[in-house]
Formats: structure tokens, C-alpha cells, sequence
């Protein structure tokens, strides 16, 4: 609706509406957030938690609609039929952009329940934001690399431990587990750096998901594998707020998850490992064809 007017503008515009939303939903959840730690009875908990869910959902609705109001994006969505609003999922993605995560809680919002990042331990600091996730029970996670772990093998294992007491939680309602397996942007100088077998992923990473299913296995639906694909090029995000993005190509495969996943020790049995490890090699590979098809797709027209 605005999207004739100045890039900087619109951008402008869309960074106030964006900063009024968090702003506005987030004295809310604050207070609700509040009283839910005045009151740590497990009834009480469920109400509470049912109600900071209802914010988060409408705390998304806000940023849909400055998204209409100031972006004129052409969305190509397929795969969103027959989901299941009070199912629990696993959902993995490939990730090139903050936008991926505005576009993520657009498709998704009410119908699935409301998506659950694995969270870097850092962004806990991040202004609001970081109060926000904490309150709506987000795992943070200290990612140790291979030699800090060989300088401090006491830290070994804490992060799965983390994630399983996180995953113990959303057991109690149906909950969404979003995970981006690449574990950070898609940008060319960390595919070169890892040397990446694929043209348009980096190395997807297994555990996290290996031990939510362990954990949370029998309660999944099933795995929706999203693709994300920006046909002109992955977007800043600031490109993103000034209605640069022209087309979203969004696809979501619905993923039947081998039932011998549910049950495999990822940590302690390293056949098991491998196999998984293989399992997953195998659905990135299809995902970057798919990119590849996409893309091709869309420049052909």
C-alpha cells in the first residue's frame, strides 16, 4: 500500500510500526509474565502460559499487517494444507536472512502452535527481545566449539541437557520446535570457509533435532522441511522493511520421520549417529535441488 513511496521511507516506516508492536505486546507480556512467576503452581502455569502464547500470536498478526501496509511482495506459497493447530511439529529450515523469521511466523501463526527457536545463549542480551524469548519459555544454548570443549570437557554435554529439559517442557502442550539446521545465515564467505558440499546451504548440523526427537519423538506429527528461496537475491533485512523483497517462493514438505529415529541414543551410540547424520545429508541434499529448480524456475519466466 505504501510501496510507492521512498525505499528509506518505507523502511523507516516499518521500523516504527515493527518497534510500536514489540513495544506494545511486550508491556504485556511482561506483566503476564509476572504474575506467572508470583504464581509458580502448575495450574496456574498452564493459564498463564496459554495466555502469553495468545500475545505471541497477536504480537505476529501486528507485524503481518505493517507487512501489507508497507511491502508489495508477491508470495508463491505451497504446502500449508492440512496442518494441525494443536499438533506438535518439528519444523527445520534453511536460513539466509533475519527476514526468514518474520516469514516463518507469517505463514505459520495459528496454524501451527506457536514456533519455539533454539536460541543462541548471547541473544538473551538483546534489548526487549531477549526478555521476550526468555518469558515465552525460548532455550538459549552455548554453542562451544571442538577446542573449547578439548580445554574444557566439563562443559560437554550441557548444552544437550539444556535442550532436553527444554524439550521436557513443551511435552506438556502442543508446541512447534523450529530449528535452523545450518545454525547460523547462509552467506558466501561461511560456505567457502566450510567448504560446503552444497550451492546454496551451509552444513546442516544434527543434534539439536536428533535429541528433540529422542526426547519428543512420539508426539510429533511429523518433520515440516520449509525452503525458503528469494528469486532476486537473499534480502538485508533492511532491504526487507523498505519493500525491496519483490518475491517469496516459500515451500513446506511434510516429512515422515523414521520411526527407529525416536528411540537412538545421537550422543552415545555412534552407528546410530552416523545413520542419522546420513538421514539428514540426504534431506539438504534434496533441499538444494529443490533451491536450484526454484530458482531456475523463476528465472525463466
Amino acid at each position: 500500500m505504501l510501496n510507492f513511496l521512498p525505499g528509506w521511507l518505507v523502511g523507516s516506516i516499518a521500523m516504527f510500526l515493527l518497534s510500536l508492536n514489540i513495544i506494545f505486546w511486550a508491556s504485556i507480556l511482561f506483566v503476564v509474565s509476572f504474575l506467572k512467576f508470583l504464581l509458580p503452581f502448575r495450574s496456574a502455569t498452564r493459564f498463564f502460559d496459554k495466555i502469553l502464547w495468545w500475545i505471541a500470536e497477536q504480537w505476529i498478526e501486528g507485524n503481518v499487517l505493517w507487512m501489507k501496509l508497507t511491502q508489495k511482495t508477491n508470495w508463491d506459497v505451497q504446502g500449508l494444507d492440512n496442518l494441525n493447530y494443536q499438533g506438535w511439529y518439528l519444523v527445520v529450515s534453511n536460513h539466509q536472512s533475519w527476514s526468514d523469521i518474520l516469514i516463518l511466523q507469517k505463514m505459520f501463526n495459528q496454524r501451527i502452535p506457536f514456533l519455539k527457536f533454539f536460541l543462541k545463549r548471547e541473544l538473551i542480551w538483546v534489548p526487549i527481545m531477549g526478555l521476550v524469548w526468555w518469558a515465552l519459555d525460548f532455550p538459549f544454548l552455548r554453542r562451544h566449539s571442538a577446542e573449547y570443549l578439548k580445554e574444557h570437557p566439563e562443559q560437554k554435554g550441557k548444552d544437550y541437557e539444556t535442550t532436553r529439559k527444554a524439550c521436557m517442557k513443551f511435552s506438556l502442550v502442543p508446541t512447534s520446535v523450529m530449528n535452523f539446521l545450518e545454525g547460523t545465515r547462509f552467506t558466501k564467505a561461511k560456505h567457502d570457509k566450510q567448504k560446503s558440499p552444497h550451492q546454496y546451504l551451509l552444513k546442516a548440523k544434527a543434534g539439536g533435532i536428533a535429541l528433540a526427537l529422542n526426547v519428543l519423538g512420539e508426539k510429533f506429527h511429523s518433520l515440516l522441511d520449509v525452503t525458503i528461496v528469494y528469486p532476486d537475491g537473499i534480502p538485508t533485512f533492511w532491504d526487507f522493511l523498505c519493500g525491496k523483497v519483490k518475491k517469496v517462493i516459500f515451500r513446506v514438505s511434510n516429512v515422515e520421520i523414521p520411526s527407529h529415529f525416536l528411540e537412538g541414543d545421537y550422543e552415545g551410540d555412534k552407528e546410530f549417529q552416523a545413520v542419522f547424520q546420513q538421514w539428514v545429508q540426504e534431506l539438504w541434499k534434496e533441499k538444494d535441488q529443490q533451491i536450484a529448480a526454484l530458482l531456475g524456475a523463476a528465472r525463466a519466466q
